[in-house]
């Protein structure tokens, strides 16, 4: 075993892994632990947010922190290198490792790298290997060849690769310049791309990020147009007088504030827009007296088998509409567009929207036609207190079929809500009033709310999507439809 290699693998590097299929980046929230820390096999070292929530990442190693490559806060691509680890911290310095340089043939113009697998990790899918195959870089006519500079290592690490090992100490640089500097900018590929497409120069820009990486923001900055320069002096008759902004006038920039968009709204906005625009959407409407399911509410509070459970309305209502899609189980369906395809399913995943100090969040409860009373209020429970400590799993928000939206808790009486996208239905549920109603001839004072339920044109005609909405509304005027209905 070579020294290189016995370095290697004593130096083990762990890179954000895919924590949910199909994720590109993830933003790190919090780091659990610091360079010199002792860690094990399992122990998790950071929280990270993506698109569809927050997760914590656990080391795959055993051993002392060597290096945290990123801070909070900072946005990382998916297959980056984030921490390391030194495994033998009893063999000596903790001194890295140098990259093993990559075999390299001036007769071939490209590189070949053999395909790897994924890394393994406890959590996600790993770093996908990468198919690119790179051009050798020409050498200048008249330019000797130069070693590659030390900080082009850590652009080959934002670049998702290994740099090979400088042949020599790069010599200084006369002026006392800093032999890194000779290096091209470093910058993440996205950011590159960014700037070409704003016609930024990235040598202009001056880095902010670890390790003087230039960042998405720094990119924006060089790009917003600068302070206008005074205007030159010009011989005339007189001056001209500059603009004077009135008294008690403040300039609207002054009061904005701009955010970036990411995390769970930039998942949510686009979500959104592509299901306003891909599935044809149709809301019908449905006021119904619920004086006799809030009875019933207050009645299974006192049940010694709901003791313990969180018995509120939405419980009833979510119920109701598992009861109405198994008396109409064509509405529970999703649109295929690649394969021209309608696919039927035989199971219930209950999404329920849930607004969560990170943003609208839709995990959902598996099977959920197939539960109790009793077990759909206990996964309720824990859904909805799971998503307020922002602890849910990219999984259970993956894979619903129909959603409920309880919007009367704000006080609205209705809405007209967007389909989750892949879902055929979401039913919105309306604040309960206290409302005149005509009940057995006569008028009287009763619990009233109004249902709103969005389909998907494509999969549910008007008459189907009419008869669900209007089997929901039948079972919370009476709820004891529950019995013989389910």
């Amino acid at each position: 075993m070579t020294a290189s290699t016995a370095k290697a693998q004593r130096f083990r590097e762990f890179k954000m892994p895919d924590v949910g299929e199909g994720l590109t980046e993830a933003e790190i929230l919090k780091w659990y632990v610091q360079p010199g820390d002792t860690v094990t096999d399992g122990q998790v070292v950071c929280e990270v947010e993506t698109a569809k929530a927050a997760v914590e990442l656990p080391i795959p190693y055993d051993g002392v922190v060597h290096e945290l490559n990123f801070g909070e806060g900072v946005t990382v691509d998916v297959g980056t290198v984030i921490i390391s680890v030194d495994t033998d911290p009893g063999a000596g310095p903790a001194t890295a490792p140098a990259p093993a340089p990559e075999p390299q043939d001036a007769a071939k113009d490209e590189e070949e790298a053999e395909p790897q697998g994924r890394q393994a990790v406890l959590v996600g899918y790993g770093a996908a290997p990468s198919s690119t195959k790179r051009r050798a870089r020409k050498p200048q006519a008249g330019v000797p060849a130069q070693p590659e500079p030390v900080s082009a290592a850590l652009q080959a690490e934002l670049n998702g690769r290994t740099a090979p090992a400088p042949a020599a100490a790069v010599a200084p640089v006369a002026n006392g310049a800093a032999a890194g500097a000779v290096g091209r900018p470093l910058a993440k590929p996205p950011v590159r791309k960014l700037a070409k497409d704003l016609g930024i120069d990235l040598a202009t820009i001056a880095p902010t990020g670890p390790d003087g990486i230039i960042t998405r923001e720094d990119v924006h900055a060089a790009a917003a147009p600068a302070a206008a320069p005074a205007p030159a002096e010009v011989p005339g008759p007189a001056p001209v007088a500059e603009a004077v902004v009135p008294a008690g006038v403040v300039d609207a920039a002054a009061r904005e504030r701009r955010v970036p968009v990411k995390g769970v709204r930039k998942a949510t906005a686009q979500a959104m827009v592509s299901s306003a625009f891909t599935a044809p959407h149709v809301t019908e409407f449905i006021t119904v007296d619920v004086t006799r399911t809030m009875k019933l509410v207050q009645e299974l509070k006192q049940d010694p088998d709901m003791a313990g459970l969180r018995v509120n309305p939405l419980l009833l209502v979510a119920k109701a509409f598992l009861v109405a899609i198994r008396r109409h189980p064509e509405v529970n369906a999703a649109w295929d567009e690649a394969r021209q395809e309608i696919v039927y399913k035989d199971y219930v995943n209950l999404g329920i929207a849930a607004a969560t100090p990170r943003g609208l969040i839709v995990p959902n409860i598996k099977d959920a036609g197939a539960k109790t009373l009793p077990q759909l209020a206990g996964e309720l429970g824990d859904l909805v207190a799971t998503a307020r400590e922002g602890k849910t799993s990219p999984a259970a928000m993956t894979g619903g079929t129909v959603t409920i939206t309880n919007v009367g808790v704000f006080g609205v009486d209705t809405g007209t809500p967007i389909l989750n996208p892949g879902e055929s239905a979401i039913l919105a549920f309306g604040a309960v009033k206290l409302q005149p109603w005509v009940h057995k001839g006569k008028v009287k004072a009763r619990q009233v709310t109004t249902l709103a339920l969005s389909f998907d044109h494509r999969l549910i005609d008007g008459e189907l999507g009419s008869k669900l909405l209007a089997d929901v509304a039948a079972v919370l005027e009476r709820p004891k439809r529950l019995i013989t209905w389910g």
